[in-house]
């Protein structure tokens, strides 16, 4: 069905990084075919925000920082945490932005995970639960109808990032084709029933009109 973009709609466009991109640190397959797409998209919102990951060395979601593998998992003060590979560390080629996303527009930065103990995949919220990245007020003081969320990863930051926008209580969008996943043990799966249960839509780059 096909979406009008109105002057109060924004467009979240998460983590698109190197280290989420092929030849990265913790690659999504084909992360970098959001690039064009998001490049398209962009100039079509008038209220625009990047998220970037940006992690301290010995981040707490780290698994060498633990001496553990990769994609297992521990038990931290807020529940269970993904070991992942040291990733988007602050001041490396690793944590910038793909060298081909071409989003001039934008008129926020919003960089997440930069506290040493504690993960953030949503970009209005860190993994406690309780710590605000302050997207979520920048959004609602630009007067914010209407959030249209792309990026990567579909099942892990993206999907953090649509579910708090709607516990914030905005109509959200998942833009499907301009995100990509990572798919750990059935997670796209569970974002996408996620979605369906909390009210967020799925829609292509085409439904927009």
């Amino acid at each position: 069905m096909p979406e009008a973009v109105g002057r109060r709609d924004a467009l979240v466009v998460v983590d698109v990084q190197n280290d989420f991109c092929p030849g990265g640190a913790l690659a999504v397959t084909d992360g970098d075919a959001v690039v064009p797409l998001v490049n398209a998209l962009a100039p079509r919102f008038a209220i625009v925000a990047l998220t970037q990951d940006w992690h301290p060395a010995g981040h707490i979601s780290f698994a060498s920082t633990h001496g553990r593998d990769a994609f297992t998992t521990i038990e931290v003060a807020y529940g269970t945490q993904v070991l992942w590979p040291d990733h988007c560390v602050q001041g490396t080629r690793g944590a910038e932005f793909h060298p081909e996303l071409d989003v001039p527009n934008a008129q926020a930065i919003v960089r997440k995970g930069h506290q040493l103990g504690i993960d953030s995949y949503s970009g209005l919220r860190e993994a406690d639960r309780t710590t605000v990245t302050g997207l979520a007020g920048y959004l609602r003081e630009r007067g914010a109808e209407r959030v249209f969320v792309c990026g990567l990863a579909t099942d892990f930051c993206v999907a953090w990032t649509a579910f708090d926008a709607a516990e914030a209580g905005w109509p959200v969008f998942v833009i499907v084709d301009a995100c990509r996943a990572i798919d750990l043990g059935g997670s796209l799966e569970r974002a996408f029933a996620e979605f369906d249960k909390r009210g967020i839509r799925r829609i292509e780059a085409s439904d927009l009109v």
